[in-house]
């Protein structure tokens, strides 16, 4: 019986072509046409954003302003983060499942400023938009994987360790040693954040800076760094770490060795790092508004969906924070 059905339905279509009858085609892309990423009609946007360690207080900052766009543009919010601001491959698994997942834009901080690049032009190639937060993606390597240029929303992270190393390098009047603790080396803030922090130390012909490393942005790495540093280098006195968490790491270390003399700048303004400058532990830190940074980047993925023209960059403001500027607040 099915098959005597079967041939009567093909009997019927064979008839409706010879007789140039067809059914009538639906209005607009069918849905093979349709890009992986849309939204069932009426839903709200999907949005993914993508940030480094969940550990670290920055990003729980910069998740409380996407959540604050989330609640004021209606759009469906997923958030996602790595064990460590190292994981790569964390952060690259990430985005492929939100390809997966067909979100309409990504919102990322990538812990590489290289690596991220073939993961993210694939979710461009699927019709995802992208928006760069905090650290820039690398722009050559990006033309070289043929990634399309994508907003990107951060602080001048050069000028602002500039200022932050500035401040402990400006009181010095006898000769000192420097050291920088840097951050990821293919990240290019930490990048970006050394250079500043290189610059302000030259300024004085006082200073020799005499190492530079990276502890990762990690508090553990930076203790273990500063450890080592300062029994080889009894005389350090001048410390920029390009993070709070660094930072941190580092005062840990000198109140256990008991040495008061090191003044030490940082980068962030984590509460933790307020706590350790109203301590004197810590001299400067920098405001980078990280909950600005995710409320703008979600604002701006909104936008890129609906087709609107959006800045290539957006410079938020940042600010050097002292003790003398926390007395005024």
């Amino acid at each position: 019986m099915t098959t005597i059905r079967t041939l009567a339905l093909g009997a019927l279509v064979l008839t409706l072509v010879a007789c140039g009858e067809k059914p009538a085609a639906p209005a607009g892309p069918s849905a093979a046409d349709q890009p992986p990423h849309t939204n069932a009609p009426g839903a709200p946007v999907k949005i993914a954003l993508i940030m480094k360690a969940h550990g670290n207080p920055f990003f729980t900052e910069m998740e409380k302003g996407a959540r604050q766009a989330q609640h004021e543009l209606g759009v469906d919010l997923v958030v996602r983060d790595t064990d460590e601001e190292t994981a790569i491959e964390q952060q690259i698994k990430l985005v492929d499942d939100e390809i997966t997942d067909h979100v309409s834009a990504i919102v990322i901080a990538p812990v590489d400023s290289r690596r991220l690049v073939p993961a993210l032009k694939k979710a461009q190639d699927a019709g995802i938009k992208i928006v760069n937060l905090d650290n820039h993606l690398d722009h050559a390597f990006m033309q070289e994987r043929a990634m399309a240029p994508v907003p990107f929303i951060s602080i001048d992270n050069e000028m602002a360790a500039y200022h932050s190393a500035k401040f402990i390098a400006d009181a010095v009047t006898e000769p000192s040693e420097a050291a920088i603790l840097e951050g990821i080396r293919h990240a290019a803030n930490a990048n970006e954040r050394k250079q500043g922090a290189e610059r302000a130390f030259k300024e004085n012909p006082k200073i020799n800076l005499i190492m530079s490393e990276t502890a990762n942005w990690s508090l553990d790495e930076a203790y273990v760094l500063a450890k080592r540093s300062f029994a080889e280098h009894p005389k350090l006195k001048l410390v920029f770490c390009a993070n709070d968490m660094m930072a941190l790491g580092v005062i840990k270390y000198l109140k256990e060795a008991g040495r008061h003399d090191v003044r030490i700048a940082s980068f962030d303004a984590l509460d933790d790092a307020k706590r350790a400058i109203r301590a004197g532990d810590l001299m400067a830190t920098i405001d980078q508004q990280a909950d600005k940074q995710g409320y703008e980047g979600i604002v701006t993925a909104l936008k890129s969906i609906r087709g609107e023209q959006v800045p290539a960059e957006i410079k938020l403001d940042a600010a050097l924070v002292t003790a003398q500027t926390l007395k005024q607040k």
